[in-house]
């Protein structure tokens, strides 16, 4: 089931990994597309090739990645692609390792394909949703399965490096959660929730984007885990907008129903609207 498409994908992630090395070797400049939203060298190089190469492979199928200027015509395709060629850019600067690169593919709206490379420990994430997940990690793969913790304050809770919200302490409060651990990319966020080295991560924000989202859910689902908005709804890559309007929660299965009203509390608290509310 999408064999071709995970072996490109796996392929290419590699490849740009190889890219992002390059570049993480050198003295290279940061720019900035907005506040607090860095951009690199690695970032525009990478996106340019996987767009290239995924369009070869691919012609008729949609492309939104992050660089590129216009993704107005891709989401409505039926096939879609979605790309972040650097994602953790800020840990990406700092030289700490916790960056990856992104692949993810949408069928009718709904992600089923993903791939998560993080290039400076040859780790790679990889699933397609009913097929299962896996790890590869310097040419010995393993099976991914989520965690069966069901207890909300035994549950590992996955943290950004980078930044934090009273949102969060608001979370970490309501669930009773003892442990946390610190991570960069949204895509090794939900890889340590796969590989059982965490259970949860919650992003109360709307900064996200589709492209942050769309590998990091088929990996986790298809490892048994969940993965939907702060109100337990499904994502659908066929929305207008490219942002994930009402954040992200991946947590395992087994602990979902307990997390979710805590969660889906703290983000009404934090201004945040169901779907069925009209946000």
């Amino acid at each position: 089931m999408f064999s071709r498409e995970l072996e490109v994908a796996s392929a290419l992630a590699r490849q740009a990994g190889e890219i992002l090395l390059e570049i993480y070797a050198s003295d290279f400049a940061v720019d900035f597309k907005g506040k607090s939203d860095p951009v690199t060298e690695a970032d525009r190089r990478v996106n340019a090739f996987l767009v290239d190469r995924l369009r070869a492979e691919f012609p008729q199928d949609g492309i939104v990645a992050e660089e590129s200027a216009d993704h107005s015509d891709a989401q409505h395709k039926a096939r879609c692609w979605f790309v972040d060629p650097l994602d953790g850019t800020k840990e990406f600067i700092a030289k700490n390792g916790e960056f990856s690169c992104m692949i993810g593919l949408s069928i009718d709206g709904a992600s089923r394909l993903g791939v998560v490379y993080q290039p400076q420990k040859d780790k790679l994430y990889r699933g397609v949703v009913g097929g299962g997940a896996a790890l590869e990690v310097g040419g010995e793969a393993g099976e991914l399965s989520v965690s069966a913790v069901a207890d909300p304050a035994a549950l590992k809770l996955v943290v950004s490096r980078s930044h934090r919200s009273a949102d969060i302490n608001r979370i970490v409060a309501g669930l009773g959660i003892r442990e946390e651990r610190p991570s960069g990319s949204v895509g090794l966020k939900v890889g340590h929730i796969a590989e059982r080295t965490a259970d949860l991560y919650v992003h109360v924000s709307d900064r996200a984007c589709k492209w942050d989202a769309c590998g990091p859910e088929a990996i986790l689902r298809a490892a048994g885990g969940r993965f939907t908005d702060l109100f337990g709804e499904p994502f659908d890559y066929t929305e207008p907008t490219i942002q994930n309007a009402r954040g992200i929660l991946a947590c395992n299965a087994a602990a979902f129903d307990a997390v979710l009203p805590v969660v889906s509390e703290a983000a009404r608290e934090a201004g945040f609207s169901a779907a069925g509310d009209g946000a």
